[in-house]
């Protein structure tokens, strides 16, 4: 009799417990359903927030020219950007190549459009780089307007899939 009165108020404990959920908010990570680390500025001074694309999703990717994977998937997901054709996604592309002449030279090689394009010339050891945790490859994150991940390490042709079931 014991066992199940202890139970039955556990049980009714955690029900309670569990009304306050509503309220809890997002914490700053880099999983979908946190928010995303704020990138106050980048190494060429240029700075932006999440926040201010309102009604908008932004696709924050990161690149270099030496590192080829991540080089190639930022022109397939500007590509996939230009083909969905919405002007419901704003594009944050940071590279990490620390010389200015490299990342101009590779953005007009690769046709790219240089107000998507950012340089954070500090490279590997920038506070972009650790706060969001990057290596080889490096990734993209879409954050909708609240600043929240929606999706991360998105793969060029699963872009628009996404933009698609969110819509």
């Amino acid at each position: 009799m014991r066992v199940r009165t202890y139970v039955l108020i556990a049980s009714i404990a955690m029900l309670f417990m569990s009304f306050g959920s509503k309220e809890a908010r997002p914490v700053k990570g880099l999983n979908p359903g946190d928010i995303a680390p704020r990138i106050k500025s980048l190494g060429n001074e240029k700075s932006f927030s999440f926040q201010k694309h309102s009604g908008h999703y932004i696709l924050l990717n990161f690149w270099a020219a030496y590192d080829a994977e991540s080089r190639a998937r930022n022109v397939q997901l500007m590509n996939e950007i230009n083909q969905f054709g919405s002007n419901e996604i704003v594009v944050y592309s940071v590279s990490f190549d620390e010389k200015k002449s490299v990342f101009s030279e590779t953005i007009k090689n690769d046709g790219l459009d240089e107000t998507t394009q950012f340089h954070e010339e500090l490279g590997k050891v920038s506070e972009v780089y650790k706060e969001y945790r990057l290596k080889k490859g490096f990734g993209s994150y879409l954050i909708d307007d609240q600043g929240v991940i929606v999706a991360s390490n998105l793969l060029p042709g699963k872009l628009t899939e996404v933009l698609n079931r969110l819509n």
